[in-house]
């Protein structure tokens, strides 16, 4: 093996929240390997598919193999299921003469770690969420290099490194950037900047809240920019695109610093990637966990809310009357945000992806 030129293989995937720190892991290890050969694997048909080959990295993809959480036919299934799936990993890895293994959760991660442990590859292993998902449990019984986005996240061999994310995010002046960004997404760029954004699938429920609220807003002389999520649009009772002063909708952004430059407040879900990317620019925060799946959003949150850098509010208690109370003050509160904005940017971690590298090449190495 060549230490300078390694085969580096990164599986993960399903959602943007597996796809972006793996694709951040993989450019900061091009920097500080430039000759390392860097292959992901994903599944047919996850999100992946799109996103990684967009990036410039090839993709290999296995088949999804889910763990049933109750007695069913797919339970009884299951065995023969992950076997293939850990031969299509093995042959993965071997046509790669892989020298490690680097995961970050998500269906195609458990085949993956199965197959290398038995082929003795060196496993490193990146959790996203507070509250780990099962397949990086089992990726940390075979390994002790563990890394985590929160402190205190429950993963064996834990060591806390932070997220891996987009040099344009962890490296953003908001101060700097925030009149172009604001004249890019056509916002005022003196006026009070409440950005909505309920992630790549969109919140209907922030949706609904939002629509209702907008006379308020305006009325306060807040601008709004509602990112709704791709084929959300929010309708008025004529079936129409809800237009309204100040307000404007639109379905996706390609760029989330912009985002974060613009926005004086970010209103959104509580995913581990936007969590550690508004602390990491410093953005004021307030914070809509998903309320449903197995509360990981709340325990996200948790650390930036202590800290002072957001709010949170219950997805039920997410109303037009809680937005007139609270959100509505806080957006015109400019001590408040200085004061929020140096809080979370305190708490943020900008070189996770420079750490990530650095773990993975040592695992090569050792």
């Amino acid at each position: 093996m060549n230490p300078k030129s390694p085969s580096i293989v990164l599986a993960g995937g399903g959602t943007a929240g597996h796809i972006s720190p793996l694709l951040a892991i993989a450019a900061a290890l091009r920097t500080a390997s430039p000759g390392a050969a860097i292959l992901a694997v994903g599944t047919p048909s996850g999100m992946e598919t799109r996103l990684v080959p967009a990036a410039g990295v090839e993709l290999a993809t296995i088949d999804r193999v889910p763990f049933p959480r109750k007695p069913s036919a797919d339970l009884l299934r299951l065995p023969g299921r992950l076997a293939a799936a850990v031969r299509q990993a093995g042959d993965i890895l071997d046509r790669a003469s892989a020298d490690v293994l680097v995961g970050v959760g998500g269906y195609v991660c458990t085949p993956m770690y199965l197959a290398a442990r038995k082929r003795r590859i060196p496993i490193v292993i990146h959790e996203a969420n507070a509250r780990p998902g099962l397949a990086n449990k089992v990726g940390a019984r075979f390994t002790d290099r563990v890394a985590v986005a929160f402190e205190g996240t429950p993963l064996r061999h834990a060591r806390h490194v932070g997220m891996p994310m987009r040099t344009d995010i962890s490296g953003l002046d908001r101060s700097a950037a925030r009149t172009s960004a604001r004249e890019t997404l056509g916002l005022d760029p003196a006026q009070p900047t409440l950005i909505v954004t309920g992630g790549s699938s969109g919140a209907q429920s922030i949706n609904r809240t939002i629509a209702a609220s907008v006379g308020q807003l305006a009325a306060a002389g807040i601008q709004t920019l509602h990112i709704t999520g791709r084929g959300k649009s929010v309708l008025d009772g004529a079936g129409q695109p809800l237009t309204a002063p100040g307000y404007r909708q639109v379905e996706y952004v390609d760029g989330m610093e912009l985002v974060y430059a613009a926005a004086d407040v970010l209103l959104a879900r509580a995913g581990a990637a936007t969590v550690c990317e508004v602390a990491a620019v410093g953005v004021p925060a307030v914070l809509v966990p998903l309320p449903i799946g197995n509360g990981e959003q709340a325990l996200n949150a948790a650390g930036l809310v202590a800290a002072g850098g957001a709010l949170l509010v219950q997805d039920r208690d997410f109303t037009d009357e809680w937005l007139a109370k609270e959100l509505v003050p806080l957006v015109t509160d400019k001590a408040r945000l200085a004061t929020m904005e140096a809080n979370s940017y305190r708490l943020g971690v900008r070189d996770a992806d420079r750490r990530m590298a650095t773990l993975v090449l040592e695992a090569v190495s050792a």
